[in-house]
């Protein structure tokens, strides 16, 4: 008889353990879908948001929708690898595949001065420790958690009758979340350069540094111009200037930028990217950024690259700054959503970045 209940016991523990796994993942599965807890915000929550703000642009990134494809290399120069053991910050050269593009979720958007542009990167050490970035022209994020994320895409979609964000809805949006006030007022205040090649693009969001003996240092860093920086004037007829001009740039010269690390001063809001930093942080030039090619993102080099700020390299970290979490879902979802997607136009279209043969000779 004992022999028989423990025969008896151990099939049911056998059976207990096949249906286990299956039923762990699909709880899993429910959770991320926010299904087990509805009032959660999810990846698929957020980009929602962000497409009642934008619509349906099937293949398109559900943000920074209309861009191109750029290509180059980055140099260390191992002023950071006291701080960092990541292979791209010692002495150096990793080819660099990354985008321009403009924030939003309208691939089709007219440029203009007061866009927000973003630079995005994929630098690829021969070990394949590489580091991804998705990098922007303002001085901070103008939210500090995903939800309040959530509560601006929401606030600022587009009235159906202008076109344009209600100003009441944002009214209410910044008496309801007056501690972001200050970041909304430095992105509006942001002096604002002739186009991509001469912008500055920031982390907003801090990482850390992880030195060869473990010590962690809070950084953000910066892809600061090489090329003189010139004001906006903006080309009221040319509804894509700004991509006109950096086609036109990356074809005469290469173009640079160095990379500056900001080191966390004492008091600094490391989880945080709405809060700025002192200018006078303790800053390190760790290398320097050239591209020298640039195309369309139909069948282009970047085209199937989802820039997610969380692929790092050993030896950089990411901070407890919720807003990299957030993004870096909402990166994969729409990454998902566009794989199985085909857009109907390259949001710049290929004879934009591809110059004729007599140009190439003018300028060679």
């Amino acid at each position: 008889m004992t022999t028989n209940t423990h025969t008896l016991s151990g099939s049911i523990l056998r059976w207990l353990g096949v249906i286990a796994l299956p039923f762990f993942l699909m709880l899993l599965f429910l959770w991320a879908g926010g299904w087990l807890t509805p009032y959660r915000l999810t990846q698929v929550a957020m980009l929602d948001a962000l497409q009642k703000g934008s619509g349906m642009h099937p293949g398109f990134r559900r943000n920074h929708a209309k861009g191109v494809c750029i290509t180059g290399w980055f140099e260390g120069n191992g002023n950071a690898s006291s701080l960092s053991m990541a292979t791209v910050l010692q002495k150096g050269r990793v080819p660099v595949v990354g985008r321009f593009a403009l924030a939003g979720g309208l691939p089709y958007q007219a440029d203009a001065p007061e866009k927000v542009r973003s630079m995005a990167l994929r630098l690829m050490p021969s070990d394949r420790q590489e580091w991804r970035m998705g990098i922007n022209d303002i001085p901070v994020f103008p939210v500090g958690t995903p939800q309040e994320f959530n509560d601006l895409q929401l606030a600022s979609r587009p009235d159906l009758t202008t076109g344009k964000p209600d100003p009441a809805r944002m009214q209410v949006f910044r008496t309801s979340h007056p501690w972001l006030q200050t970041a909304m007022a430095q992105i509006g205040r942001r002096p604002v350069s002739s186009g991509f090649a001469d912008d500055t693009y920031r982390s907003l969001d801090s990482f850390l540094f992880v030195a060869e003996d473990g010590t962690k240092t809070a950084v953000r860093w910066a892809m600061v111009p090489v090329q003189p920086v010139m004001p906006e004037i903006g080309h009221a007829n040319d509804h894509d200037y700004l991509f006109h001009k950096v086609i036109e740039d990356i074809h005469t010269h290469p173009l640079q930028w160095r990379l500056m690390v900001t080191l966390a001063g004492s008091g600094d809001a490391i989880d945080n990217p709405s809060k700025g930093w002192p200018q006078d942080d303790r800053q390190i030039n760790a290398g320097t950024l050239t591209l020298t090619g640039i195309g369309s993102e139909e069948n282009g080099p970047c085209t199937g690259i989802t820039f997610d700020p969380l692929v790092l390299p050993e030896g950089i970290m990411p901070s407890g700054d919720p807003i990299l979490q957030a993004r870096s879902a909402a990166y994969m979802r729409s990454f998902y959503l566009r794989s199985g997607e085909r857009p109907t136009a390259p949001a710049v279209s290929p004879e934009m970045t591809v110059p004729s043969a007599n140009a190439r000779d003018k300028k060679s």
